[in-house]
C-alpha cells in the first residue's frame, strides 16, 4: 500500500509539476509539500482538502484507503 507521501509525489509528477509550481498553484508552502512527500510531517485536514481538490481525488485516495 502506498503512503500519503508516495501518492502525493506520484500525482505531482504525473502532472509534470515541480514542488515550486505546486506551491504557486495551491498556496501551500514548498517546504511543507516536500516534508509531506517524505512522510516527515503531518498534514491538516484543510491542507489535505486543498490537495484533493487540486488533483481531483478524494482524501481517502490520498491516504491510500481507496484506489
Amino acid at each position: 500500500m502506498e503512503t500519503f507521501g508516495e501518492r502525493l509525489k506520484a500525482l505531482r509528477e504525473e502532472k509534470g509539476l515541480s514542488l515550486r509550481k505546486l506551491e504557486e498553484l495551491t498556496g501551500l508552502s514548498r517546504s511543507s509539500l516536500s516534508r509531506w512527500e517524505c512522510s516527515q510531517s503531518d498534514i491538516l485536514a484543510s491542507q489535505l482538502s486543498i490537495l484533493a481538490d487540486f488533483f481531483g481525488v478524494t482524501m481517502d485516495y490520498l491516504f491510500g484507503r481507496e484506489d
